[in-house]
């Protein structure tokens, strides 16, 4: 692998140098790369020999465009049966927030640079910070992909977010009561004003922690009125299409308190014909956008907060369930709290939660043990 200087007069009579990095790929073939700057080929060179050396070195002329990974990582998906939603999250993406701005780059140009560009980009086009990250997630798994095809050598998103330390890192934001999660007041006053085909669904909500695809898809057979209970058995996707749940730890079945049975009982009364408990006019699944707009939003407005998505009463069931009995909730343990919000792990429940379970008297307690220990 050989590293030299090109010099040559242009037809404007102007003099112009460039650097010729020429080496054989990893199947012999004689390839030529020119860059503007020596060290930018000195660069380029060593990364190329060790790649040559090693069988994993991608020529531009092998590679193929941001775009084109992204159908080949959507394909990907696709073959891995992800779930339907997720496929579309990934399509929008691609197709919204990253090949407009970077799709038609070749995957041997991406590097840590170009990455952080393209966030600035993306950020400047009137992005939020949390679309930001999700389109870099993207890339990061569209690369990923590429590198497993053999379509590239290196993940810049990766390189990048290692290069990032502890500091540099913004600390997530910690759900905090009164502003992401409501408080038992505010709940209160909620509850006060539901009435209509609104209440069953989101007084159950309060009550029983189901995410919104549960709620839908919960059938009558499922909710045991003689033993105060409610199963998860399935839900109902964003298309109405009825399927199993989320993961096999989002099975579960739930006491509910005397309120939620009785109201559900003159729902059952009024409701339309069918298995589902929460159906539309027509007896199919009633729609998230629904129950949110028409439901959750409008009783938000009338209460007078401005809470909104119908995850907020999914949060204030795990603070109810978390806080102590003398605050008005039920002071349940962190697995307990796991199997009742139907997370796949106590580290879901932790990193959401942890920061909400009462802590002890540390000083008193390491007081105690230290006066123990001493003669």
């Amino acid at each position: 692998m050989s590293v030299r200087k090109r010099s040559w007069t242009n037809s404007k009579g102007q003099e112009k140098t460039a650097w010729i990095v020429d080496y054989p790929d990893a199947k012999g073939v004689r390839r030529q790369k020119t860059f503007s700057k020596k060290k930018e080929a000195d660069a380029f060179a060593a990364t190329a020999t060790i790649e040559v050396r090693e069988g994993t070195h991608v020529t531009d002329r092998e590679t193929v465009t941001v775009a084109a990974a992204g159908k080949l990582w959507i394909a990907t998906s696709e073959a891995a049966g992800l779930e339907r939603s997720t496929v579309e999250a990934y399509k929008q993406r691609l197709d919204l927030h990253i090949t407009p701005f970077i799709g038609a780059e070749k995957l041997s140009k991406i590097t840590v640079p170009v990455v952080r560009a393209f966030a600035d980009t993306v950020r400047g086009e009137g992005r939020s910070s949390a679309m930001v990250k999700k389109a870099l997630t993207a890339l990061g798994a569209i690369l990923s992909d590429a590198q497993e095809r053999g379509l590239c050598t290196r993940n810049a998103v990766k390189e990048m977010s290692r290069r990032r330390n502890g500091s540099e890192k913004r600390s997530k934001q910690l759900l905090q009561p009164g502003v992401d999660i409501p408080t038992p007041d505010e709940i209160r006053a909620f509850l006060g004003i539901l009435d209509g085909r609104w209440r069953p669904i989101l007084l159950t909500a309060v009550f029983s922690g189901l995410r919104s695809s549960e709620l839908r898809g919960l059938r009558w057979q499922d909710v045991d009125f003689a033993k105060a209970t409610i199963s998860v058995r399935q839900r109902s996707d964003k298309w109405g299409e009825v399927g199993a749940t989320k993961s096999h730890s989002s099975q579960r079945t739930l006491p509910v308190p005397p309120v939620v049975v009785n109201t559900l009982k003159g729902w059952k009364l009024a409701c339309p014909p069918g298995e589902l408990v929460f159906p539309n006019g027509r007896g199919n699944p009633e729609s998230h956008a629904n129950v949110v707009n028409r439901g959750l939003n409008l009783a938000m407005k009338k209460a007078g907060l401005g809470y909104t998505g119908l995850h907020v009463l999914r949060h204030f069931y795990a603070s109810w369930l978390i806080n102590p009995k003398e605050a008005g909730g039920l002071g349940l343990d962190m697995k307990t709290v796991q199997a009742r919000m139907g997370h796949s792990s106590i580290v879901v429940t932790a990193d959401v939660y942890s920061h909400l379970f009462p802590r002890k008297d540390d000083g008193k307690e390491m007081a105690d043990a230290a006066a123990f220990l001493m003669v």
